[in-house]
């Protein structure tokens, strides 16, 4: 798995001259001066909705007769125990991306042994149906999908490889001191996870022989949301940084108006899966969403007012207010909402209550400014937003999968046989059930971030 070197900063959309005015606005900040430089993402939204990991039956990789020389049986071996590390990461706190990428490149340049065609023909590899995969889905509890082919079993850990970035970076955004370089962190891996999910919907899911079932994780519906809530959450990670490097309003305001539609996207693209396994997740998606409206709309009053357009400054307020209210409410809504995922009280976590006192600070200097200056009347409808970010806006970060394991060559390919695969039928191995992955307690902290004196 290819993933390019760390980003400079968490605008990597910049051109150079931008990033040079940017750093030019920072020098006055206290912020520079620090070398462990605190970035305040519990300002913003620290708090993300996870669902949990896919669970996978245990694979043995015992062909028995078939793999016909000590090189075959080297490489079913080392199928073996390259899968066991790779799930035995997923759940362990201590790992971090550089440890998840060697683990997920040590299994995938081998598995490819099983996919890739390595007898020079353009037929299908010999063994890439000839072991039987179990995994779970995310949104469908413990019935798992089984499928007798290499590729399903590289999409299926693909995917949870996706989803521990997400969760490597909630876990991270959720610590009570975030440095610059952790919101880097954060910010990346959001957009790495963003990277595979689109490549295993472009390139892997479309090469499954079986395709898969309706709320299944490989299905559009669903990929396209976790994609989707990956290039959004990534966003907030910039916002909460333009926030706190002071950035203009107009920017702020354009960057949370795009977010949300990011999130009233993935909330459209659930609609049609059943609500028992999809209500919760949507109600994350809303209030998310509701919540950066209430954000666009904020900084939009505070770019009227600088206008000197206080009465639509006003109105672009008191629909900031509105949507806040409605993102409290369904902020308990989402807590009462049974299905898969964390349970967390999004709305009594700071980032969500530092918005309330802001709006509602914003709005009284206003309508103060209103009453002794501009005498201005407020108009009846809220303002059009028509913002658009022309910088810090999410892409996902493109995935390779590694290079073909040096052990798979042809020759040795040449020494599995096939026909030999049936002598042991007597010695079938019993059904083996799948089990949830035991995952780490990453509840979120109700007051997290640091003070700057």
């Amino acid at each position: 798995m290819e993933i390019p070197a760390s980003t400079p900063c968490l605008f990597p959309e910049l051109s150079c001259c931008q990033c040079q005015t940017f750093s030019k606005d920072c020098q006055t900040s206290n912020l520079q001066r620090r070398n462990d430089r605190c970035v305040l993402i519990h300002r913003m939204a620290h708090w993300f909705h996870r669902n949990p990991l896919k669970a996978t039956a245990p694979v043995s990789f015992n062909f028995y007769g078939v793999a016909g020389s000590p090189a075959a049986n080297k490489i079913c071996n080392d199928l073996r125990t390259t899968r066991a590390r790779l799930l035995e990461m997923f759940t362990d706190v201590t790992c971090n991306p550089e440890i998840m990428k060697n683990a997920t490149d040590a299994y995938f340049s081998l598995l490819q042994g099983f996919i890739l065609s390595l007898d020079g023909t353009t037929q299908e590899n010999k063994m890439r149906f000839i072991q039987n995969f179990k995994w779970t889905d995310t949104l469908q509890g413990n019935t798992p999908s089984a499928q007798q082919d290499a590729v399903f079993e590289l999409v299926s850990m693909a995917f949870n490889v996706a989803l521990w970035y997400t969760k490597f970076a909630s876990r991270l955004a959720g610590k009570e001191n975030v440095s610059e370089a952790e919101a880097k962190d954060v910010h990346r891996s959001l957009k790495v996870a963003a990277g595979i999910f689109k490549t295993l919907k472009e390139a892997h899911i479309p090469r499954l022989i079986t395709p898969a079932e309706k709320g299944r994780d490989l299905e559009p519906r669903a990929i396209d949301a976790y994609i989707i809530q990956c290039q959004a959450e990534a966003q907030e990670v910039t916002i909460a940084r333009a926030i706190e490097l002071k950035h203009n309003a107009t920017l702020i305001a354009a960057l949370a108006f795009e977010t949300a539609n990011f999130y009233q996207k993935a909330d459209h693209t659930l609609n049609t899966l059943e609500p028992e396994c999809s209500s919760k997740w949507r109600k994350y998606f809303q209030l998310k969403q509701h919540f950066y409206m209430a954000y666009a709309y904020c900084y939009h009053g505070q770019t009227l007012l600088a206008s000197d357009k206080c009465g639509e400054a006003i109105r672009s307020l008191q629909e900031a207010e509105k949507c806040y209210s409605r993102a409290e409410a369904l902020c308990k809504e989402y807590r009462q909402t049974k299905g898969p995922g964390t349970t967390a009280k999004p709305s009594e976590q700071l980032f969500f209550l530092k918005l309330g006192g802001l709006i509602k600070n914003t709005l009284d200097k206003c309508q103060r400014e209103n009453g002794f200056i501009y005498f201005h009347k407020v108009p009846a409808e809220p303002p059009q937003l028509e913002l658009k970010a022309s910088y810090g806006l999410a892409e996902p970060v493109p995935f390779e999968l590694p290079l073909l394991s040096e052990q798979c060559t042809a020759e040795v390919y040449a020494t599995f046989d096939l026909t030999k695969g049936a002598k042991n039928d007597k010695a079938k191995p019993k059904e083996v059930e799948v089990t949830p992955m035991k995952e780490p307690d990453l509840k979120p902290q109700k007051d997290t971030g640091c003070v700057l004196s």
